[in-house]
Formats: C-alpha cells, sequence, structure tokens
C-alpha cells in the first residue's frame, strides 16, 4: 500500500491559546493518524524572546526580555497540506512571527 508523505508540525504556543490553535490545526487536516483524528503531542515549556526594532509583540515589550509560558505541539500532516496546514498556524496563533518547524517524515 502506498501512503502519502508525510510532514510533522512542530509549533510552540502560550498555554492560554493552545487548544484554539490546535482547533485551527485539526480543522485544516493536520493531525489524523490512521482511524485517529486530533492527534498531537502537548509538552509544557518555558520561551523566551526579546521583541527589537519594529516588533509588535503580543505578549512583552519592544526591548524588553519576556518569558512566557509555552506548550510545543507537535502534529503529523499529509504533506499534500502543508500550505493550508501553515497559513491555518499564522491565521490562528496570536504571535506576530509564531516558533515552528516543518519536519518531513522519511519514506517507510
Amino acid at each position: 500500500m502506498t501512503r502519502e508523505p508525510l510532514d510533522v508540525l512542530v509549533v510552540h504556543i502560550p498555554q492560554e491559546a493552545t487548544e484554539e490553535v490546535l482547533a485551527a490545526l485539526f480543522a485544516a487536516g493536520a493531525g489524523a493518524v490512521g482511524d485517529y483524528r486530533e492527534c498531537a503531542f502537548v509538552v509544557p515549556g518555558h520561551g523566551r524572546f526579546r521583541p527589537v526594532g519594529a516588533a509588535n509583540p503580543t505578549i512583552g515589550q519592544v526591548g524588553e526580555l519576556e518569558h512566557v509560558l509555552e506548550d510545543r505541539a507537535e502534529i503529523t500532516l499529509p504533506r499534500s497540506l502543508r500550505t493550508a496546514v501553515v497559513a491555518a498556524l499564522r491565521a490562528a496563533h496570536p504571535y506576530e512571527e509564531p516558533s515552528f518547524h516543518v519536519l518531513e517524515n522519511a519514506a517507510g
């Protein structure tokens, strides 16, 4: 059986926005694994950043180091939906510049 290539989206989300962002990703087609839906691995952590220049931060002030309780979420998605899922992420995520990366799964 040939399966569509998969990606994994890894994103850092301020904890109060995690459920909303995940819902948007699931609506865009991410999080399906076999006969399961809305699958994600979510781990709490501490994010830090310093907005500079013309930044318009959702949290914190330009020039000030900020520490935020965030969740790291990992979600599988069909590679063919990458553009739509990343667009949904950018639309739902509260940060001006969300911290995320997309990894291509090896064929297997």
